[in-house]
């Protein structure tokens, strides 16, 4: 089990990052032929990128946001289309099995979301947690005098 830090903490990361969000949602749950290849193929995403930092996913975490997701950051938008696109990482490949074995039948959706953060323009808090999030992206960092309050947090990075 995760160590658990009882004081209240935030994250510190260096430069913009971008903030991916991902997921998908079972429609038919009974056409499990349909959907379960699509919530399969993130593992091999997220392992590929796990063993290759140097193509800039700098952490994710699992979630459930109306269904299976994640949440991953990410150092550049760039190393993110160019993660997607590549023919040789495992994206491609699932995108376009999705295309042809559910495509827009209904059966299973898809979704994502991408936020481009300025850097120091976001604010976290962490209390009684393991190093969780954008601290395990970035430093996890005890919450420091003058930075209790969410506005103080934001404000002091800009």
């Amino acid at each position: 089990m995760a160590r658990v830090f009882a004081k209240r903490h935030t994250a510190e990361i260096d430069g913009d990052f971008v903030v991916f969000l991902i997921g998908m949602r079972i429609n038919k749950p009974w056409k499990l032929r349909k959907w379960w290849p699509v919530a399969m193929a993130m593992r091999p995403m997220i392992k590929e990128l796990a063993a290759h930092p140097e193509k800039g996913m700098l952490g994710v975490t699992g979630a459930w946001i109306g269904g299976p997701a994640s949440v991953q950051y990410w150092r550049s938008f760039e190393d993110l289309e160019r993660f997607a696109r590549n023919t040789d990482d495992p994206h491609l490949p699932a995108w376009q099995r999705f295309n042809r074995a559910v495509g827009t039948s209904g059966d299973v959706g898809i979704w994502h979301e991408t936020y481009a953060v300025r850097a120091g323009a976001y604010e976290c808090i962490y209390n009684n947690m393991p190093v969780h999030g954008l601290a395990a992206a970035g430093r996890h960092v005890l919450v420091a005098p003058g930075r209790e309050r969410a506005a103080e947090r934001i404000a002091s990075d800009r």
